[in-house]
């Protein structure tokens, strides 16, 4: 079983994930480019009890496009988002994947939202496709 740790910018915020990632998805909505300040976010889903969560975190939640309330936990002093739970997915955890810092990681495999993608944004030819 692999075992992956992820932090916030500061560290006071961390996690650890003992399973593999059941989905792995760039999400390109406006609301994933605001919250990342980038232009999609990529993030792994993990069973709920599989990841181990430490240190003190605010939570900020929002409806999605879906209509679904997507609850984000942040780091109160860094601003970091290290781990979100979606009221679509019960019992599932999603970590941003740049908050494992490992540029072995495997890819993404989903991709949502693209007519919201950036034209120059490359996307994996085999991942699924959705608008």
């Amino acid at each position: 079983m692999t075992i992956r740790h992820a932090n916030c910018a500061c560290g006071r915020l961390s996690l650890t994930v003992s399973a593999e990632p059941g989905r792995i998805s760039m999400c390109h909505c406006h609301d994933c480019q605001k919250r990342t300040g980038s232009v999609f976010a990529t993030q792994a889903w993990f069973p709920e009890d599989a990841v181990v969560v430490v240190g003190t975190y605010k939570v900020y939640s929002r409806t999605a496009d879906s209509g679904n309330t997507i609850h984000f936990h942040f780091c109160p002093d860094c601003g970091s988002t290290l781990f979100y739970r979606a009221e679509a997915f019960p019992e599932k955890t999603a970590v941003p994947v740049g908050a494992f810092a490992d540029a072995c990681f495997p890819k993404p495999r989903v991709s949502v939202y693209e007519a919201r993608k950036h034209n120059w944004v490359q996307v994996p030819e085999d991942a699924e496709h959705y608008d």
